[in-house]
């Protein structure tokens, strides 16, 4: 893997006198007509929002209308993400068949029947077939937009158009929160959309389509130098010659996916072991701290609280969309100016904070037999800052890291592995919060999510380099050494400043 020269969304390394000079003699710009692809393919996301804020406020009066209890009730709300897992699994292979945009549309269609199917549902059987179809629909979706976004991006802002996906699934939470009928007509409109879109030029370099990638890549990225550099790239991970030049090549196809799956998973090198462990970890984290618990159970979090009337519950519950919503956009100026690590790193320890606080309060209103107002507001404004400080940093980079560090040949499979990892957590917390609060307390099931946030923080520093304007090279380097990565980012940066020092 290393050295074979994979595209890893950043420009990579050549001789150091032309690549210190191409570096420091400009400081680009935001691309527009990548931006424009990115929240194109984006939108995709707010439906996975849009569902979650639904389902908030729905269950309130799914149980009374249908008549069905707890277990039921958590059932309904996390099956969605145990369905994703299917869809996420199979749409890596099937975004390197028929391409990345058009798994996106696909994704659109199978949300769009789900939706349909949940609409008209008269009983419980038939609203789990609606959330069936979504689910699978919905995998397809997180994985074909993320992939997309990557691979679209310029180096200078891929942390800032990678984590469109997330702004637009707390959009999505926030009009769920508000109405249950405004989208409606969303997903069909979505997929016209989408249509509009290039494909990512990495897939249409596989298909042998040299040309229609070089206009992409000059569209999308920051300079026609960049742009060549990147081809450059992708080419070599693709295994055409360097002297092939047409606007079409004859491609080796590539035999089934069993082979990416078995380098992935059963005979992965030290650097493919590294990034496998970070992406299982940092999905695992990102969903096992409790996000969905709060974002889905808001309600009866808050009427545990003391807030008993529904209408106020549901209120308090907007704030915390609107709340979301403004820190991951914060988030997105932050992230190729702050870096991945330092962000997540204070993402995390704030939510450990935050929860641990949350359950603090939430344990003194269950022991006290009158109503404390000063508990109530404290776990109120507990709730707004775990998921402020989830926003401005875990939310958003757990895709945007997984979409960056794997190679080229693995990357519509790694990505695949993660959304799985993450959707598979999140429905194990969503179907199982109830019952866990109902054994441990409400309060206690906070805590047990703030040790579990704790964990992850330990993780996060001990493990996860910082990718952030890293060349491909370089984050190869990184990556094979688990826990002394460091000695070899220090002398990385030494290295660079003495080469941008000689090609200036």
């Amino acid at each position: 893997m290393a050295g074979s020269g994979h595209e890893n969304g950043a420009i990579s390394i050549r001789p150091a006198d032309n690549l210190a000079v191409f570096e420091v003699s400009k400081k680009p710009k935001k691309n527009k007509f990548a931006l424009g692809c990115a929240m194109l393919a984006s939108l995709t996301s707010m439906l996975l929002g849009y569902d979650i804020g639904v389902m908030s406020g729905a269950i309130i009066f799914i149980k009374k209308d249908l008549k069905i209890n707890d277990v039921q009730i958590e059932i309904l709300v996390g099956v969605l993400n145990l369905y994703c897992l299917v869809g996420s699994i199979v749409a890596g292979n099937i975004a390197d068949w028929i391409g990345r945009r058009y798994t996106i549309v696909l994704a659109n269609v199978i949300i769009f029947v789900g939706s349909l199917f949940m609409g008209f549902s008269v009983n419980y059987a038939f609203l789990m077939v609606g959330r069936f179809i979504a689910g699978i629909g919905v995998g397809f979706a997180i994985m074909g937009v993320v992939l997309y976004n990557a691979e679209i991006s310029p180096a200078s802002s891929r942390g800032f158009l990678t984590s469109f996906p997330e702004v637009c699934i707390n959009v999505g939470i926030l009009l769920g929160y508000v109405s249950n009928y405004a989208f409606s007509k969303l997903p069909t409109r979505i997929v016209f959309a989408v249509l509009a879109m290039p494909e990512s030029p990495r897939w249409l370099v596989m298909q042998g389509k040299l040309g229609e990638a070089k206009v992409v890549l000059e569209k999308t990225l920051d300079t026609k130098e960049e742009a060549q550099l990147r081809l450059n790239d992708i080419k070599e991970a693709a295994g055409i010659p360097q002297d092939s030049t047409g606007d079409v090549v004859v491609v080796q196809k590539q035999t089934n996916s069993n082979g990416v799956w078995r380098e992935l998973l059963l005979h992965p090198t030290p650097t493919v072991k590294h990034i496998l462990i970070c992406t299982v970890g940092i999905h695992f984290f990102q969903q096992s701290s409790g996000v969905d618990a709060v974002v889905l159970y808001s309600p009866r979090i808050f009427e545990k609280a003391g807030i008993a009337s529904s209408n106020e519950q549901l209120l308090t519950t907007v704030a915390v969309g609107i709340c979301k919503t403004i820190f991951i956009l914060v988030a997105t100026f932050l992230l190729d100016k702050s870096g991945r690590r330092a962000l997540l790193l204070i993402s995390t320890g704030g939510m450990v904070v935050s929860l641990a606080t949350l359950g603090f309060s939430l344990t003194i209103i269950n022991h006290s037999e009158a109503k404390l107002t000063w508990a109530i507001v404290l776990c109120i404004t507990m709730v707004l800052f775990f998921v402020a400080f989830f926003a401005i940093g875990m939310g958003p980079i757990a895709g945007i890291y997984t979409s960056e560090i794997f190679p080229l040949k693995l990357r519509a499979q790694g990505i695949s592995l993660g959304v799985a990892v993450n959707r598979v957590t999140s429905g194990i917390i969503s179907m199982t919060f109830l019952s866990l609060y109902q054994a441990i307390t409400i309060g206690g099931a906070f805590f047990l999510f703030a040790g579990i946030a704790a964990v992850g923080w330990l993780f996060f520093n001990i493990c996860l380099p910082e990718t952030r304007g890293k060349t491909l090279e370089e984050t190869e380097r990184l990556f094979g050494n688990l826990v002394g990565w460091r000695e070899v980012d220090k002398k990385m940066k030494e290295d660079n400043t003495k080469g941008a020092t000689h090609g200036q």
